[in-house]
């Protein structure tokens, strides 16, 4: 753990502490007791300046967050001017250069949440869209060349991740978030449906029973097909609810009911299926009971489905935070995230601190 950490550091307390409207500033204080990070190798939405930025966000400390702001401005140019670099060598990407939890994804979502600066809100959507171009050979434009947790025997030749935290659902998100409240480039239609064509594609099982591989090998992607004998976790990182929430997002985007429908259909089987629920080891946000409530909470506006599992959905994760609560205070894998997923369903009040926006579950604002 780190102090500027969002994901497990004091970042998850302070926000529960200001989403119940309570004295935060020992949580924040203890983000900024040292100087705070803003190399671009070494920060992202969840780490450094733009985790502190992030945070900060949901207080009325403008002097602070002006400067902050500056250096995720700059933190962003510069994976910006990587990535193009990258790409015009026609390089294979790291999942960590656009992804949600440490890349331009993440940067994407935080200039979002703050509104104010479009114009590079946009380079972070142009760079999204030219990502999705296919490499020559026919990989996706988003294909990692190392496996999800780096380089193995398994993966040779990479992998390709449909997941939230790591994966092209995350880019899908922030171009159909960004899209639905009118912050558009050239192409970003297509991209998000070139995304949404591939996710289809890879998907397992007869909808609306179906589930998504956690990452697709080369030599799967060379057959055409991936086969995996049953849904796996209900997450949001990885699992059936991100992915469905990305697919969501992207059928109101398009203005594709039928996409919008499937992913409604998908998620509300999802949360009322037992065998799934039965794998959620933990109550975290990121892989657990409160990642999946706070998903289908946010769903649950656009489908009465989905609404009704809800009550068992916070049963679940109120039952299991008793009995067993996490060892860490954060927010992705620790008890303030459980709270604060908890907290929105039993008020089924958007979060004042738009705490979500990290996950791209967040659509306020939106048409």
């Amino acid at each position: 753990m780190t102090a500027q950490s969002l994901a497990d550091g004091p970042a998850g307390q302070a926000l529960l502490a200001l989403e119940r409207d309570q004295d935060a500033r020992d949580w924040l204080a203890a983000m900024v007791a040292e100087p705070v990070r803003a190399h671009p190798d070494e920060v992202s939405l969840f780490e450094g300046a733009p985790a502190v930025a992030f945070t900060l966000a949901a207080t009325r400390m403008a002097d602070t967050q002006d400067v902050l702001d500056g250096h995720v401005r700059w933190i962003t140019r510069a994976r910006l001017k990587a990535a193009h670099h990258r790409l015009a060598a026609g390089a294979l990407a790291d999942t960590r250069e656009f992804d949600l939890i440490s890349g331009l994804t993440g940067l994407g979502a935080y200039l979002l949440r703050r509104g104010g600066n479009h114009e590079l809100l946009r380079d972070v959507l142009r760079y999204l869209v030219r990502l999705t171009h296919p490499h020559r050979g026919g990989l996706p434009g988003w294909w990692a060349r190392s496996g999800p947790t780096g380089p193995g025997p398994g993966w040779h030749g990479g992998h390709g991740n449909p997941g939230m935290a790591h994966g092209i659902a995350g880019p899908l998100a922030l171009l159909a978030l960004t899209m639905l409240r009118g912050i558009v480039v050239s192409g970003q239609a297509a991209a998000i449906d070139r995304i949404g064509t591939w996710l289809d594609h890879w998907r397992c099982g007869t909808p609306p029973r179906v589930w998504w591989p956690e990452a697709i090998t080369r030599a799967e992607h060379d057959r055409g097909e991936a086969f995996r004998p049953g849904p796996g976790r209900p997450s949001w990182c990885y699992g059936t609810p991100g992915i469905t929430r990305a697919l969501h997002l992207a059928g109101r985007a398009l203005d594709d009911p039928a996409r919008q429908h499937l992913a409604e259909e998908i998620l509300a089987l999802c949360v009322t299926d037992e065998a799934q629920l039965a794998q959620l080891a933990d109550v975290s946000l990121c892989h657990g009971w409160a990642g999946l409530l706070h998903t289908a909470w946010r769903a649950s506006h656009h489908s009465d489905r989905i609404a009704t599992a809800l009550p068992r959905l916070l049963h679940g994760l109120t039952d299991r935070l008793a009995r067993r609560p996490p060892a860490g205070q954060g927010l992705l894998t620790g008890t303030a995230g459980a709270l604060l997923a908890q907290h929105a369903a039993r008020t089924n009040t958007p979060p004042a601190t738009r705490w979500d926006a990290c996950l791209l579950l967040n659509d306020e604002g939106t048409r």
